[in-house]
C-alpha cells in the first residue's frame, strides 16, 4: 500500500479533523496546490474526490471559479489517485492535460479522478486519467485528460 493511501486510511479515520489533517499535509508537498485549499472526499485506488471551495482568493473577473484553479484540483486528484494506485514497481509523471470547460464554476467544485485497474498493469506506458469538475447542482463544468507517462522503477 502506497503511503499517501495508508496516511489516507489512517487520518481519514479520525472524524471530522483528520481529512482535514490529510487535506492540508497532501497540499504542503506540492506548495501550489494550498492556493485552492483542497479537501478530499474520497481517495481510493483508481478512484479521488476532493472539494475546491468556491472563495475571493481563486475567482476569475467574473466571480466564478477561476479555469486554472479547476485544473490544479484536477492535477491534485489526479496526484493523489497516482500515488494511491501506482504498483510499487513503477513510476509515473505527468506529460500533458487536456480539459474543456463546460459551464461556469458557480459552487464549490468536486474535482473527480478516475482510472481503470488494468490501466495501471498494461504495457503501454501512456495512461489517460479521466478528469472532472463537479458543481453543487451535479453540472459538469470542466472535463478532461490528464496524461500520465508510466514507467518501471530503476
Amino acid at each position: 500500500m502506497s503511503q499517501v493511501l495508508a496516511l489516507w486510511q489512517k487520518m481519514s479515520a479520525v472524524p471530522v479533523i483528520g481529512t482535514r489533517v490529510f487535506s492540508v499535509a497532501f497540499a504542503q508537498k506540492a506548495p501550489y496546490f494550498s492556493s485552492i485549499r483542497p479537501r478530499f472526499t474520497v481517495l481510493e485506488p483508481n478512484h479521488v474526490e476532493l472539494v475546491i471551495p468556491k472563495r475571493r482568493r481563486v475567482h476569475n473577473h467574473l466571480g466564478t471559479l477561476h479555469a486554472i484553479a479547476l485544473c490544479n484540483g484536477l492535477e491534485a486528484a489526479m496526484g493523489a489517485l497516482a500515488e494511491a494506485t501506482i504498483p510499487a514497481d513503477k513510476r509515473w509523471i505527468p506529460k500533458g492535460m487536456e480539459v474543456g470547460y463546460t459551464a461556469k464554476a458557480t459552487s464549490d467544485v468536486t474535482c473527480v479522478a478516475e482510472t481503470d485497474p488494468e490501466q495501471w498493469t498494461s504495457e503501454d506506458p501512456d495512461l489517460p486519467v479521466r478528469v472532472r469538475g463537479v458543481r453543487d447542482d451535479g453540472t459538469v463544468v470542466i472535463e478532461g485528460v490528464i496524461r500520465l507517462w508510466v514507467t518501471p522503477r530503476k
